[in-house]
């Protein structure tokens, strides 16, 4: 298990971003690499710091209020009266905690949220609050069955985006392809080189469309 695996494991999982980076791996591999320091995770609190300074060698030192305080864990909750079923706030949620659909009222599923916030910041009525659902702070208002759960879903919630793009990728290329077929079979097109140059995009675009839904990097 690498350096960055095991500050990975150390962190909460809410993926809130708070620390300046996009998730709580992100963050690891930073501490890992010595880009970031260990006191930027509000969540994980005084006691998630003392970790991180265990497995890094590092001195204890106070949270970087630039990144927030350590607060009582809180969770979504959504005012029915003023939402306009926008499906922002779905979207921002990086766990699937939030249900509904477009022009409908949407619910946090309470058990699910992490209490990010990152819902709070997406919906343009504000509408959505955060409600302390403890006392206590940092890792002792946060468990590590918790941590585990918040993980997977996060994990599902990222490979569900990308199969979502891979999906639209390759609908785009079937699209073009269409479009390439279309072209080569055009009567009106009696310019040889406008119709290369055409094909030529088209192509680039389908090679594009490809390698994404690949997992690969396109030029």
């Amino acid at each position: 298990m690498t350096l960055a695996d095991r500050l990975d494991a150390a962190l909460p999982q809410t993926q809130c971003t708070r620390c300046g980076y996009p998730d709580c791996r992100r963050y690891a591999e930073a501490m890992a690499g010595g880009e970031a320091a260990i006191n930027q995770c509000p969540p994980g609190g005084r006691e998630g710091i003392e970790r991180l300074a265990a497995l890094t060698s590092r001195p204890v030192i106070p949270l970087n209020p630039v990144h927030g305080a350590e607060t009582p864990r809180g969770v979504a909750v959504i005012d029915e009266n003023w939402c306009i079923g926008c499906t922002l706030c779905i979207k921002a949620c990086p766990v699937d905690a939030i249900v509904g659909a477009s022009k409908r009222m949407h619910t946090i599923v309470e058990p699910e949220c992490t209490g990010c916030e990152l819902c709070v910041f997406a919906c343009p009525v504000d509408c959505i609050a955060m409600v302390p659902v403890t006392t206590t702070t940092g890792w002792a208002a946060w468990s590590e069955t918790q941590q585990r759960e918040a993980r997977e879903r996060y994990a599902f919630h990222t490979q569900r985006l990308a199969q979502a793009a891979r999906d639209n990728e390759a609908r785009l290329a079937a699209k073009a392809a269409h479009k390439l077929e279309h072209l080569a079979s055009e009567s009106k097109l009696t310019d040889p080189e406008a119709l290369a140059r055409k094909r030529a995009v088209i192509e680039a675009a389908i090679a594009r469309a490809k390698a994404r839904a690949e997992g690969g990097d396109a030029p």
